[in-house]
């Protein structure tokens, strides 16, 4: 098999990030309402989704290990074949159980799904050439991952605005294309992610479960001996909690503000789909801001800003209002999350890249998952304006994390000035 060029892992990339994003557009607009239809108080809904997180902590570790000793494509199948299962589930739920079992396969899913996918490209890009740009590849990522769920939620509103199939619930249609997507997308990763590992007999997969725990215990002492890369991981326990105000809580409050679930469903449909768009073109802004600010200057204060979107989200009383402030607060996320991982990609080396993108995952999952309890039930409490405050305020204690790798970044630059030739 002729070896690919890294302009070629690239595109590969590309591909099956449009493959594993676009379900999930179809997802966001009805994600949250479908439960609610269906009989789902906001708290019970809160406990439901938190069981994602509690899963995502006791599984993240472990399926990072596995992918880094195992094979990045076998976890990435057998995330696929998780992923259906969990929609195929969603389509046909009607009560609390059923709502905790999708989002627990959820939390399976995520665990398994996270790290795989961008540990093999950056692994693959460097090994076709070692001066390979990754970090203009995880932007490309950024701006591809945006576009699919904007395309996949401006679907998903139309559907749901058209109800074509009169046996489902207009907000369950949706999430049938999905599933019929996911199916492509297994079928995209048994093609395009070619791996360079033995054959998975039972002796090869038992020598790699044996790996494991010493692959897992490499990447936590990786984590416990540097400082910059705890800090970079750190920053995630505020980014997970408070990301439920944008991803759980701004359905609600459009509902909030037109009386009306499958009006607000309509709207949230293309608002998600422009919020994506937003998305993708924050993170192409990245390489530009990055140049100007460097990469940890840069990240810290997207994190204080998009805690000032969320606080428009709650203080606007008209729905253009705070579509707009959900639109700043997407553009925001999508340059954040390459300039994060770019931050965190350059503490790690290969043999435990997926251990530590995991890592990263691991501490985000039962950020959120609380995030959601204490949210959602601050929501009904009080309102869900007074959540988003408080989210966004958990956003913006985020930013100093990034002073080590700024002040890494900054030793850095100075160094290399040195030794210019004068």
């Amino acid at each position: 098999m002729t070896p690919l060029t890294s302009a070629a892992v690239t595109r590969r990339f590309l591909v099956l990030t449009a493959l594993r994003w676009l379900p999930v557009g179809l997802l966001v607009p009805v994600m949250v309402l479908l439960p609610l239809e269906r009989g789902l108080t906001l708290s019970q809904l809160g406990l439901a989704v938190s069981l994602q997180g509690f899963v995502v902590l006791v599984l993240e570790l472990p399926t990072g290990g596995v992918a880094d000793s195992l094979g990045r494509r076998r976890v990435l199948l057998a995330a696929s074949v998780v992923g259906i299962a969990s929609v195929g589930l969603l389509l046909g739920a009607h009560s609390f159980a059923a709502f905790a079992g999708v989002y627990a396969l959820q939390g399976v899913f995520r665990a398994l799904d996270s790290g795989p996918l961008e540990a093999w490209y950056v692994d693959a890009a460097l090994a076709a050439d070692p001066d390979a740009a990754i970090d203009h590849g995880l932007s490309a990522h950024g701006v591809v991952l945006g576009v699919a769920v904007a395309g996949g939620a401006l679907l998903s509103g139309g559907i749901v605005a058209l109800d074509p199939i009169s046996t489902l619930d207009a907000l369950a249609v949706p999430v049938a294309v999905s599933l019929g997507l996911q199916v492509v997308g297994l079928i995209g990763v048994a093609a395009l992610m070619t791996e360079h590992r033995a054959a998975a007999g039972l002796r090869s997969a038992a020598r790699a479960a044996l790996d494991t725990p010493r692959t897992i215990a490499d990447g936590v002492r990786l984590l416990r001996r540097s400082r910059v890369l705890l800090a970079i991981v750190g920053v995630e326990l505020f980014w997970g909690f408070g990301m439920v105000c944008f991803e759980g809580l701004f359905p609600v409050r459009l509902s909030e503000l037109v009386g009306d679930a499958d009006q607000a469903a309509a709207i949230t449909g293309p608002a998600s789909s422009a919020a994506w768009l937003a998305s993708a073109a924050g993170a192409a802004c990245v390489p530009l801001l990055t140049r100007r600010l460097g990469v940890a200057p840069a990240a810290a204060a997207m994190r204080i800003v998009q805690g000032v979107a969320v606080v428009g989200m709650g203080v606007f009383g008209g729905v253009i209002g705070v579509v707009t402030a959900y639109l700043a607060c997407y553009a925001v996320h999508g340059a954040s999350n390459p300039a994060h991982m770019t931050l965190l990609h350059r503490q790690v080396d290969g043999s435990v890249r997926a251990t530590v993108v995991s890592l990263n995952s691991m501490v985000a999952q039962p950020a959120g998952a609380l995030g959601v309890i204490a949210l959602t039930a601050l929501a009904d409490a009080s309102s869900v304006s007074v959540a988003m405050y408080v989210g966004a305020a958990v956003l913006a204690l985020g930013a100093p994390l990034y002073l080590p790798a700024w002040r890494q970044e900054r030793a850095h630059r100075e160094r290399r000035l040195e030794h210019l030739p004068a």
